[in-house]
């Protein structure tokens, strides 16, 4: 015989709403009960990115009671980001993501604060923001961001939830958790050439699925219950439904403190140097200027500039004497992200005329289509 128990809780109303009603399957659990609820509402969470993992991260977290969440991102809504980032209606196309973002979680639960952020993550605002939240969930696919967080999280001694997609495999992990290992522990070269959702390919269902176990690390780090994912990266695979689980050991001569994070971002910053395409398209097939196509040779559409050559970025450093650093270098990449790398690395070998195409031909193919047949 089947025996169902109900447990009748008692109502608390918050804001004029009864809060049991709303939590009572999680708080009848044992681990969780009336304490670990109210650690929730206290709990303050800061996700970067409103994109595929973001969207997938916020509606769990906001449904299972986070008293504030901050949502940073800049980008508005693209039709091609809907094939993944579910909580956004086609109608939105063309608005802020934040903004869409927290609509949706005054929706889903009005008693949950949402602090929209419409910026960009940066060196100088990075800091400010994460010292007022107690997790920091990266929702990013740039590299060059991940690194940003990491470093940020180890300056304000914040815990950083990890999640990457490449293709139809994830991964996920807990950095600086109660001090331990790092994305630097794991990942120690900050020149990765690793490609964006953008540039690889993406199925909305493997951003879902590691977006989702972000949120699960999240709670259990609030509630202070289970195995946190600290020291160990958990690799997902959808088409065959395998994952493992590896160790990894902290760095123990890895410091970063607030006066190297400045200096690193600093200097950093100021090297890079990013123009618009509209700035210089009057440059095409100009012998004195070179175009540096950094995307690997299958990625579409092609640019065939009398002043172009493609070096995939993966191969720069081994193919840089087919350069010449005297001349005016503009590099390309597919959305903007290898393109500053590869201008780092140049730098780094005395290229003093080179600049990262801002957007790279996803903001170019308008224009290109406009005045030149691709």
């Amino acid at each position: 015989m089947l025996l169902l128990c109900y447990l009748h809780l008692p109502e608390v109303k918050m804001n004029g709403m009864n809060t049991t009603a709303r939590y009572n399957r999680q708080i009848i659990l044992p681990e969780i009960g009336d304490s670990g609820q109210e650690k929730l509402t206290k709990a303050k969470v800061l996700i970067i990115g409103a994109g595929g993992l973001g969207a997938a991260v916020l509606p769990y977290l906001a449904a299972a009671g986070v008293g504030e969440i901050g949502i940073v991102d800049n980008d508005v809504i693209e039709l091609s980001n809907l094939q993944r980032q579910v909580i956004y209606k086609s109608s939105a196309v063309g608005k802020h993501k934040v903004n869409e973002a927290k609509l949706m979680v005054s929706e889903l639960n009005p008693l949950v604060k949402v602090n929209a952020i419409e910026e960009k993550l940066s060196a100088k605002n990075v800091i400010d923001l994460f010292e007022n939240y107690d997790i920091i969930v990266d929702a990013t696919d740039n590299i060059a961001i991940k690194y940003l967080i990491n470093d940020a999280c180890l300056v304000t001694n914040k815990p950083m939830v990890y999640g990457s997609i490449f293709r139809f495999q994830g991964q996920v992990s807990v950095f600086n958790y109660q001090n331990g290992p790092t994305y630097r522990c794991l990942y120690p070269d900050g020149n990765s050439n690793a490609l964006n959702c953008e540039d690889a390919g993406v199925i909305g269902i493997s951003v879902g699925i590691i977006g989702m176990l972000q949120a699960n690390e999240v709670i259990k780090m609030i509630l202070e219950i289970g195995e946190v994912l600290s020291g160990k990266i958990l690799v997902y695979n959808i088409l065959n439904n395998e994952q493992q689980k590896y160790d990894f050991e902290k760095n123990t001569h890895l410091v970063i403190d607030k006066n190297t994070f400045l200096q690193k971002y600093n200097l950093v910053e100021n090297q890079v140097e990013e123009i618009s395409f509209e700035e210089i398209v009057n440059e095409i097939n100009k012998d004195e200027v070179l175009f540096l196509d950094v995307r690997n040779e299958d990625e579409l559409p092609k640019i065939n500039f009398e002043n172009s050559i493609q070096i995939p970025l993966m191969n720069l450093e081994n193919e840089i004497e087919k350069l010449n650093s005297n001349q005016t270098i503009y590099v390309f990449c597919q959305s903007g992200i290898r393109s500053k790398i590869a201008v780092e690395l140049l730098q780094k070998k005395e290229f003093n005329k080179v600049k990262s195409i801002a957007g790279g031909v996803l903001a170019m193919k308008q224009l290109l289509n406009e005045e030149i047949k691709i």
